[in-house]
């Protein structure tokens, strides 16, 4: 079985298992600490990849915890792309007057991505994609328990091109690895968190790269434009 083939064959899967209301859970979440933090704004580590995929969460979580961002993606190719979404996030930050602090890991791609080149023929969307959530969130999940967060989360739910409930598995399953920092779940792009990111996004006038970040997604994302392109010039 091809690795497209095993892809159609989870995605079929998937339509048939149940799906948990992340949105109405994080809704749950935020009025449960709202009524027990007696004021107190619980420390939260957000794991965030660009500006425009944090802008919506910083300004949902603000409201409710003390958000510090974790800036780790060597998945990000190339250096010139890490450099310019790092800088993106940090000019919205600035410019929106979010008072968050901001860690920034070393960048190492080619280390990176030798963990996920055994899955290189996935298509996106797969195995190479769950690993490389799983691996950005395991780091940043063991930054929060080593030093001192009540709760951990991620920005990627918001993109409509990842699974929210994967991604809140991974964040359950890793939960029990680092048992003192609490999972926050989330999604960010339900609820009309991805009209509110569109107004930050012209608001802001904010960069929107068009592929996911690794070396694989940029290829596959050249590939859809050439085809694209001699469909229109054959029509």
């Amino acid at each position: 079985m091809t690795s497209k083939e095993e892809f159609l064959e989870y995605l079929k899967q998937r339509k048939s298992c149940p799906k948990t209301n992340y949105y109405l859970e994080s809704l749950k979440e935020a009025e449960k600490i709202k009524k027990e933090s007696a004021g107190r704004r619980p420390k939260l580590l957000l794991h965030a990849c660009c500006a425009v995929c944090a802008s919506f969460p910083i300004e949902f979580l603000t409201d409710i915890f003390d958000v510090t961002i974790y800036y780790n993606n060597s998945n990000i190719w190339p250096k010139a792309e890490y450099d310019r979404r790092l800088s993106e996030l940090k000019r919205y930050i600035e410019e929106s007057g979010s008072r968050i602090g901001l860690i920034v890991t070393d960048y190492d791609n080619e280390n990176y991505m030798k963990k996920l080149e055994p899955y290189r023929d996935d298509p996106e969307g797969f195995r190479r994609c769950f690993l490389c959530y799983t691996l950005r969130m395991d780091e940043a999940y063991q930054y929060a328990e080593e030093h001192g967060f009540d709760y951990f989360t991620t920005v990627m739910s918001i993109s409509r091109q990842k699974d929210s409930q994967k991604m809140n598995e991974i964040g359950r399953s890793l939960s029990r690895k680092y048992p003192s920092v609490r999972y926050f779940y989330s999604d960010f792009k339900k609820g009309g968190g991805q009209v509110r990111q569109h107004e930050l996004v012209e608001q802001y006038c904010l960069y929107r790269q068009d592929y996911c970040g690794c070396e694989y997604s940029w290829l596959e994302r050249q590939a859809a434009k050439n085809s694209q392109k001699a469909q229109k010039d054959n029509s």
